[in-house]
């Protein structure tokens, strides 16, 4: 079954629900970004295996829970309890089953739980790339499944806030068929690094901007 890979930077709140809601035969791959909480050992209590991967970034997160998978399919999620690990299935079965190579969780926010700014932001990021792709994809959620061989194929570079647009472009340029299936996003635990504040939304416009400047269409 699927490796879920959970980048973490001090998720000490959220990451003992997270991985104990992880449907059966999940393995849950917590990657520490250099937390200052307990975020490793409550994960490791858990059951959790945990990653330290000292060079912050989601991307860099996300690049070491992928070097430490080993199973054919990996899922990627926030560690921060917006998602519910038992919708896994939902999303990763469309890869299990052959019907699809990268599949996306697109998120329904319940009042409250996605800022407007964020909400925006992700709104006209979604319009850009279904004019650069064609691919209608409501939104470009952090819940997601993915052949591991295919991913480590894609070559992906990007090791910031870049990374999960990154992978849609690399994945639309090699021929993938990708899709997106909704799932329910709740108010997280604690403050996001991203979405929680303008400063971080812009940030990590800013490094989607310069993936589709590079993109070149």
């Amino acid at each position: 079954m699927p490796d879920v890979i959970l980048p973490a930077l001090d998720e000490a709140a959220a990451v003992a629900w997270v991985v104990g809601r992880m449907p059966p035969g999940y393995r849950a791959i917590v990657v520490d970004n250099g937390s200052t909480d307990d975020t490793a050992s409550l994960a490791a209590a858990a059951g959790a295996t945990v990653v330290h991967e000292p060079v912050r970034g989601f991307g860099s997160a996300c690049w070491a829970g992928l070097q430490a998978a080993t199973d054919d399919v990996v899922c990627f999620m926030d560690c921060d309890a917006s998602l519910d690990p038992m919708t896994l299935p939902l999303v990763a079965g469309y890869v299990l089953r052959g019907e699809a190579d990268l599949v996306i969780g697109a998120r329904i926010a319940v009042r409250g739980a996605w800022p407007a700014h964020a909400r925006l932001a992700n709104r006209v990021l979604a319009l850009e790339v279904r004019r650069r792709t064609g691919l209608r994809l409501p939104d470009l959620g952090p819940m997601r499944a993915v052949g591991r061989e295919q991913l480590l194929a894609l070559g992906m570079t990007d090791r910031r806030s870049g990374w999960p647009l990154e992978m849609v472009l690399r994945a639309r340029r090699a021929g993938w068929a990708v899709r997106s299936v909704p799932v329910e996003y709740t108010e997280r635990e604690g403050r996001s690094k991203v979405t929680g504040t303008v400063r971080g939304t812009v940030r990590a416009v800013g490094d989607m901007g310069r993936l589709l400047r590079e993109d070149g269409h």
